[in-house]
């Protein structure tokens, strides 16, 4: 089944909580502007994310989809990943803590859109419980390339954080993911680094109260990406203004 066609089914499945298997979800729409993308046919591009979080009986799920604009061009492009984790300890129900470790789960990935992007990644999931972060997993993968042009088989070790840092009566959202592809079995593609951390101000609680937390968000997402695509010598460093609504 193609990801995009799981999103769907699994967003047509969150308003039925009572009849299904789901334990929680979120989903959210971003838009962000800014400047100095390398190896695009703009240097500055308008994205629209949508995405989608969740807990069930099995494990949990992150997924989103882009849809790019690059300024002052005809070009546009989408690109998106589902990844689902698949938890030891709910599906053996036994707690597998072990120190800092909680959990630990299989991990996939499927990456798509246009261009030789097209991938499949697996591997196992670790989450830790850490003083200050509302959350810390580390995920590493084996990739698996899916088209042609890809070049990107290898391993990808993936850490995915959040924590808070209270500012007045709301707070400022530090969260984002790594993305350390290494170990390229592909000479032509050099191991990347892609940090890419947002942070956001939860202007929502600020304007509205507490029931209004964690609902509307302004901020800058940071774009920092050594050999950008696997290209030797394309390191990006840039960032975008965003606005991000939950529903």
């Amino acid at each position: 089944m193609r990801k995009t066609t799981l999103a769907l089914a699994l967003l047509a499945s969150m308003p039925a909580l009572a009849q299904s298997p789901i334990q929680w979800w979120d989903a959210s729409a971003t838009l962000l502007h800014g400047e100095d993308y390398d190896l695009a046919p703009s240097h500055r591009q308008t994205t629209v994310t949508l995405e989608t979080a969740g807990g069930f009986s099995y494990g949990d799920w992150f997924a989103f989809y882009d849809m790019i604009d690059f300024n002052g061009t005809d070009e546009s492009a989408t690109y998106g990943e589902i990844s689902p984790r698949f938890s030891f300890g709910k599906i053996f129900g036994k707690e597998l803590a072990a120190g800092p470790v909680t959990d630990l789960s299989l991990a996939l990935t499927q990456e798509f859109g246009r261009g030789p992007v097209e991938a499949l990644l697996y591997g196992v999931g670790v989450d830790l419980k850490v003083p200050g972060f509302t959350y810390l997993q580390l995920n590493t993968y084996k990739r698996d390339p899916q088209s042609g042009n890809n070049l990107s088989e290898g391993w990808q070790l993936t850490p995915v954080y959040r924590f808070d840092i209270p500012v007045g009566n709301a707070a400022l959202v530090v969260d984002g993911y790594i993305d350390w592809v290494f170990s390229s079995d592909n000479a032509a593609y050099e191991e990347n680094l892609h940090i890419n951390p947002q942070i956001k101000y939860d202007l929502g609680r600020s304007l509205f109260g507490e029931s209004k937390s964690n609902s509307l968000f302004i901020g800058i997402e940071y774009d920092y990406w050594q050999n950008k695509y696997g290209v030797k010598g394309i390191d990006q460093s840039t960032y975008s203004f965003i606005v991000k609504y939950h529903l």
